[in-house]
């Protein structure tokens, strides 16, 4: 049998997704809990791994069992083995020929932002920070050059493991409210800090350090070094994968709005 949960966690305390021999990941703190609850060992794979101090509203895993239990149970008893910033938030019986990450069709990503002369305090950890002004009409001008299907090799991480640069972004979406900014993203799949270096661009353009065409010269240069300094994890926010309909899978978590 086949399991799919739905996953949120606080990424502040871990060292990201994927198990390290210290044991300090998301993942590591997952199956040790699924581990105890089911009393036997289970591993898992993941949608999309996060980095060290990246959060996650519906991160999917999946696994396979032979223990029979409601489903239910997968959620509130996995969950007492959980430290109280990480919780399993639905669980599903899925096809054997589900896959948590190829059977992906998008995922998605929001970054918030605080655009004040004063750091954050009570959202340390939880929201990038900048402290001069930001543009709206100049970044939304940028993010044009980024939707569709480009060679994103100047936002790529050196040790990305990808097997192409070439990614198909379908949307990005700036908002405000009050001191805060939301920068929506949606692709097909995203490069190892491919969110954090646009960021870095748009932070950039934003504070009128580079005009909004910067961001195709740099999408054109296909060069790591010709894009802006990777940005902050800490306002980065794994939204969760889409999954065809019959699969029957959540879209949305309940915290999904509740990030500025």
């Amino acid at each position: 049998m086949r399991i799919a949960l739905g996953l949120s966690y606080n990424g502040g305390n871990y060292e990201g997704w994927q198990s390290q021999l210290s044991g300090k990941t998301v993942q590591d703190q997952l199956e040790k809990a699924l581990s105890k609850f089911a009393d036997q060992p289970i591993r898992t794979l993941c949608a999309g791994r996060t980095d060290a101090g990246v959060h996650a509203l519906m991160q999917v895993v999946h696994f396979n069992t032979a223990l029979a239990r409601e489903l239910s149970s997968w959620v509130r008893g996995t969950n007492a083995f959980l430290p109280r910033d990480i919780a399993v938030q639905w669980a599903r019986e899925v096809p054997d020929a589900f896959h948590c990450r190829g059977s992906a069709t998008s995922r998605r990503y929001a970054y918030v932002l605080l655009d004040s002369p004063v750091r954050p305090s009570v959202e340390a950890g939880r929201v990038g920070w900048v402290y001069r002004p930001l543009n709206g009409a100049a970044m939304r001008e940028a993010i044009t050059h980024l939707v569709g299907e480009h060679d994103f090799s100047s936002f790529r991480a050196a040790q990305c493991q990808a097997k192409t640069p070439v990614k198909t972004l379908t949307r990005i979406d700036v908002s405000q409210r009050a001191d805060y900014w939301r920068f929506d993203f949606e692709a097909n799949a995203f490069l190892h800090h491919m969110i954090r270096n646009i960021m870095g661009c748009l932070v950039t353009i934003g504070q009128g350090q580079q005009p909004p065409g910067w961001m195709a010269q740099v999408r054109d240069a296909r060069r790591r070094d010709a894009a802006a300094p990777t940005f902050s994890p800490d306002g980065l926010y794994f939204l969760g994968p889409r999954y065809d309909a019959s699969y029957g899978l959540p879209e949305r978590a309940p915290a999904y709005d509740w990030i500025p």
